[in-house]
C-alpha cells in the first residue's frame, strides 16, 4: 500500500465550489472533511446515544458524542506520534515528509469523530436487539413475503446481514448515501477517511469472531454497500489480490477507542459508585497473579503500584479518590498511546503489506494491561442490577418498534395480486410509514433495482436506518407514543 492512495482526497460527489471570496482563505479537503461531520445531523444525535449507561439521566456520564471526540483527540495524537517520533522507530515514509505528517492526524480525527455514527440508540445492546428480532423472524412460519417464508426470499448475505446487524457497516452505509442523489446534506467525505472508518473490511457470511485475523472479528459492510466497498478499495489501494485489507490508520483508530472504552469509560463507572477503588485495585491485583509472562506482569504491576501511591497521598474520601483515579486514567492513556505508536512502527512493512492480523497492544510491555482495564467493565458494571434493568427496557423499546414497522413496509411498494391473493397495506401500516422520515424513503427509491428480493431487502435496511438513526429518548418517547403509554 501506498500513502499516496491511502489518503486519497476525491470524494464520492463532487463538492460544491466555495464562494469566492474565500478563495482568500482556503481550508484542505481533509479540513472541509471535519467541518461537514461537526455540522452533521447524524453526528449531532450522537449526544442522546448511549455509551454504556442507557437511558441515564446523569450529565456527567459520556454519551457516544463525548466519548467520540475522545476518541478522535486520542487517534490525532496516535497520528502526530507515528509520523513525527524523533526515535528510531520513525518510517523513512515520513521523514521529511510534511504532507503525510500535516494529513495523517488529520484523517484520524476525522474518523475518530465518525467510528460511532452507525451505532443504534442504547450502545452495543441496540445493535444485539436488531439482530436477535430478525434472527427469531428468519425462524417465524408466518414472517412470510407473497406466500413465501421471508427466509427463503432473501439471499443469504441480505439476511446475515440483518441477523449480525452492525454499527460499523451501518456507518459506511450511512456515509455512502450521498452519491444516491444530486443535491443533498449527507456529509460528502474523501475516501481516504471513509477507509480508515472500515475496521472490518470482511461481509456477514465471511465474518468469524474467532479467527487470528482481527479484521475478520465482525462484518464490516452490507450487501447493500458491496459497490461502494470495492470503489474505496479500489482508490485507496487497499485490495489485496482478492482480498481486502485493512487501512493502516484503521489500526489507531481502533487503538484509539480501545484507550478511551478502558480508561473514561471507569471513570464514568467510579463517578457512578459501582465499584470502590479497593475493589479495582483488589480486581487488578488478582488478574496481574495470572500473567505469565514476567515483563508483560512487571509493566502491569507498575500501572497499579502508581495508583496505589496516589491514593496514600489523598484524603480517601470520595472526591479525593475520585480525583486520584482521573489523574491516573490520564497516567495510564499516556503509557498505552506510548505503546500503540511503538507497535505500529515495530510492524510497520506487516501493517502495509497488509498482513498484520493483531491489533496494537499485542506483544507489548501494556498487552497484559488494556486486557485487565477491558475487563474491569465486566467485572464491576455490565452485570449492575441497574444497568440490566435499563438494557431490559432498551429491548422492549427496540423490539416493539421492529414488530411496527418491519411488518409495515412488507408490501410498500410492492402492493400486487397473485392467483387471487391480495397483497396490500393497511390503513395502519400507512400510517407507520408516514411516520418514518422522508428522506430514508428516499434513499430506498435511489437504491431499488427490479429485483423484488432485493426491494425487501432494502426496505428491512429502510427500517433499521431509521431506528438505528434514532436518539435514545426519541425511541423512547416514539415507543410510549405509539403503545399509549403518554
Amino acid at each position: 500500500m501506498e500513502w499516496n492512495k491511502l489518503l486519497a482526497l476525491n470524494t464520492q460527489v463532487v463538492r460544491e465550489e466555495e464562494p469566492r471570496d474565500f478563495e482568500k482563505y482556503p481550508i484542505s479537503d481533509l479540513e472541509t472533511d471535519y467541518k461537514a461531520i461537526i455540522s452533521s445531523a447524524a453526528f449531532r444525535r450522537l449526544q442522546d446515544k448511549t455509551q454504556v449507561f442507557p437511558l441515564d439521566k446523569s450529565d456527567f456520564v459520556r454519551t457516544r458524542l463525548t466519548h467520540s471526540i475522545e476518541v478522535s483527540t486520542i487517534a490525532r495524537q496516535l497520528g502526530i506520534m507515528i509520523t513525527r517520533n524523533t526515535s528510531q522507530y520513525l518510517q523513512e515514509d515520513f521523514k521529511n515528509n510534511s504532507k503525510y505528517t500535516d494529513e495523517i492526524p488529520v484523517v484520524l480525527s476525522c474518523a475518530g469523530l465518525l467510528h460511532d455514527l452507525g451505532n443504534p440508540p442504547f450502545g452495543h445492546f441496540g445493535e444485539v436487539v436488531i439482530g436477535e428480532w430478525f434472527k427469531k423472524e428468519f425462524k417465524n412460519t408466518n414472517f412470510k413475503f407473497k406466500g413465501k417464508p421471508v427466509a427463503k426470499v432473501l439471499q443469504e448475505q441480505m439476511k446475515k446481514d440483518l441477523e449480525n446487524f452492525e454499527g460499523n457497516a451501518q456507518a459506511l452505509r450511512i456515509l455512502s448515501k450521498v452519491k444516491n442523489k444530486e443535491e443533498g446534506y449527507d456529509v460528502n467525505l474523501t475516501y481516504g477517511v471513509l477507509n480508515t472508518l472500515i475496521k472490518y473490511p470482511t461481509n456477514s457470511i465471511d465474518f468469524d469472531a474467532e479467527s487470528e485475523d482481527i479484521k475478520k472479528h465482525k462484518p464490516g459492510y452490507f450487501y447493500a454497500e458491496r459497490n461502494t466497498m470495492e470503489y474505496i478499495c479500489m482508490i485507496t489501494g487497499t485490495k489485496n489480490k482478492n482480498e481486502y485489507v485493512r487501512h493502516p490508520l484503521v489500526y489507531l483508530m481502533e487503538a484509539a477507542d480501545d484507550i478511551a472504552y478502558a480508561t473514561a469509560d471507569l471513570e464514568d463507572a467510579v463517578k457512578k459508585g459501582l465499584f470502590s477503588l479497593n475493589q479495582f485495585i483488589d480486581y487488578f491485583n488478582r488478574a496481574i497473579n495470572d500473567i505469565t509472562n514476567l515483563s508483560h506482569k512487571k509493566y502491569t504491576q507498575e500501572l497499579i503500584s502508581d495508583l496505589e501511591k496516589r491514593l496514600e497521598g489523598s484524603d480517601r474520601s470520595t472526591e479525593g479518590d475520585l480525583v486520584a483515579f482521573q489523574k491516573w486514567m490520564e497516567y495510564v492513556r499516556k503509557w498505552l498511546m506510548y505503546i500503540v505508536s511503538y507497535r505500529f512502527s515495530k510492524s510497520y512493512d506487516d501493517i502495509m503489506s497488509g498482513v498484520f492480523k493483531q491489533d496494537m497492544f499485542y506483544e507489548t510491555n501494556h498487552q497484559e494491561s488494556i486486557k485487565i482495564l477491558k475487563g474491569a467493565m465486566k467485572e464491576f458494571v455490565y452485570d449492575n442490577k441497574e444497568i440490566l434493568k435499563l438494557e431490559l427496557s432498551a429491548r422492549k423499546i427496540i423490539t416493539a418498534l421492529l414488530d411496527d414497522f418491519i411488518y409495515a413496509v412488507l408490501y410498500w411498494d410492492a402492493e400486487s395480486s397473485v392467483e387471487g391473493e391480495e397483497y396490500r397495506i393497511s390503513k395502519a401500516d400507512k400510517k407507520l410509514i408516514n411516520i418514518i422520515s422522508a428522506n430514508y424513503k428516499e434513499d430506498y427509491r435511489c437504491a431499488k433495482t427490479d429485483n423484488e428480493a432485493e426491494n425487501l431487502y432494502l426496505r428491512f435496511l429502510m427500517v433499521t436506518d431509521y431506528i438505528s438513526g434514532m436518539t435514545d429518548s426519541y425511541a423512547k418517547n416514539l415507543y410510549q407514543e405509539l403503545n399509549g403509554l403518554k
